[in-house]
């Protein structure tokens, strides 16, 4: 017999840990190859770690909401076949063995280091925090002073890096944890009365993350909203014309929304200020544009797929994401790094009926687009022989910004840019 030891798998570039939420099998049960083991989620998704081999599962290292490192081994599992492991000359590993405990010896001192440990307010700090903050010098005291945007406030990789990149410039402001609980204020619990036959729903773990980054969100931004009316009878004819052809030769279903999101790509290519993000007293104009794609899921609860560089995708490219996306974020399949990096988000309130809303923004952008239902209406045509009564395909676009940076002319004219690419849009094109 032999063991397997079963490791929590890289995620992503920007995934260093992720927490245990569910353990699928038990000590005893038998695995088969590629079945679940156990459930993990990291501070933006929920997923499944597989078993490599087949065998038994002999050993759980973690307890359910244990917080795990990538790469650390979680569970063993006893396999079929040899466990004998072939004896080289202990001459030949010498060298090898020699580099190996020095790296164990250097990895003794990056733990035992005293600005490495848990500091005194209890806060947590990952492996991969502590191994970037030893290697960069950083303190403790300083590393209480970063506000971390990870799961419980905990400071991420991209935090320390952030902090230790902009480190001694006089323009970027690190507001310690003190400060930030002093601009919120202290919440009142209400209690609330329950009667016989109330139903007591737990949150989930998913609705109380996005929970807690609406709030935050509510806390952060200056919220604003501009509407717009937009006739999308050319794109609703349009659609009509070639949806059939398309779906023919592309293999994907022409909908709506890759329209919309490709000329919201456009149109933020014309306002690059609001494709941007607030460090302190600083503006980040984004390179890329990467527009987040609100996605409602099966439980309720809500997620955010990203598409990466929408502005350089052709039409059959915006579709091909778009239906991948919404398809595996409908199965729970998305990786990490598919929900992050956004800098724009499109939320589409229509799709469940709704003329308009006033979306929150998703942090740290600093807008965000509401698509509302497409609706037949009575309208005013202007011809050169007088005006007339038509029927017309008419939506409500709703714009959110944050007003601290995005004030109401570029909010106002980034939704009139978009009103007029659509509605000029060609019903003689092809696609």
């Amino acid at each position: 017999m032999a063991k397997f030891e079963l490791k929590l798998p890289k995620m992503g570039e920007s995934v260093a840990e992720a927490t245990i939420t569910s353990w699928l099998k038990e000590v005893g049960d038998t695995i088969e190859l590629d079945e679940a083991v156990v459930e993990i989620a990291t501070d933006k998704v929920d997923s499944e770690v597989p078993s490599e081999v087949e065998g038994t599962l002999i050993e759980i290292l973690y307890k359910k909401d244990d917080v795990v490192a990538v790469g650390e081994v979680i569970a063993v599992i006893e396999t079929e076949g040899s466990n004998e492991v072939p004896v080289l000359e202990t001459k030949t590993l010498q060298p090898e063995v020699e580099e190996v405990n020095k790296t164990i010896e250097k990895a003794k001192e990056v733990i035992d280091t005293p600005i490495l440990k848990t500091s005194e307010s209890g806060k947590f700090y990952s492996p991969l925090v502590r191994n970037i903050a030893q290697t960069e010098g950083v303190s403790m005291d300083e590393l209480e002073t970063i506000v971390g945007t990870g799961k419980d406030s905990r400071v991420t990789k991209e935090d320390i890096l952030s902090y230790v990149e902009n480190r001694g410039k006089e323009s970027i402001k690190i507001e310690t944890p003190k400060n930030v609980q002093q601009k919120v204020a202290d919440k009142v619990v209400i209690p609330v009365n329950t009667k016989d036959g109330d139903e007591i729903i737990e949150i989930s773990r998913m609705g109380k993350l996005v929970s807690k980054h609406m709030i935050d969100s509510l806390q952060t931004s200056a919220h604003v909203q501009s509407f717009i009316e937009i006739d999308v009878t050319n794109i609703v004819k349009w659609r009509n014309k070639v949806k059939d052809a398309f779906l023919k030769r592309e293999g994907e279903k022409l909908t709506f929304t890759p329209i919309f999101m490709q000329a919201i790509a456009s149109t933020i290519k014309k306002y690059p200020l609001i494709n941007i993000s607030v460090n302190g007293d600083k503006i980040i104009k984004k390179k890329n544009i990467n527009l987040g794609m609100a996605a409602a899921l099966p439980d309720g609860n809500l997620i955010v797929p990203v598409i990466k560089n929408a502005d350089q995708l052709s039409l059959v490219g915006i579709t091909k994401s778009v239906n991948d996306l919404a398809n595996r974020a409908r199965g729970n399949n998305l990786k990490p790094d598919e929900i992050q990096g956004g800098t724009y988000t499109v939320t589409n309130v229509g799709s469940f009926g709704s003329i308009t809303g006033t979306p929150i923004i998703n942090q740290p952008q600093v807008a965000i687009l509401a698509l509302g239902a497409i609706r037949k209406l009575p309208s005013v045509i202007e011809t050169p022989e007088g005006d007339f009564i038509g029927i017309r395909h008419k939506m409500i676009v709703s714009h959110s910004y944050d007003h601290r940076v995005v004030n109401g002319a570029l909010g106002g004219m980034f939704i009139k840019t978009l009103k007029d690419i659509l509605e000029s849009w060609d019903v003689n094109q092809d696609y």
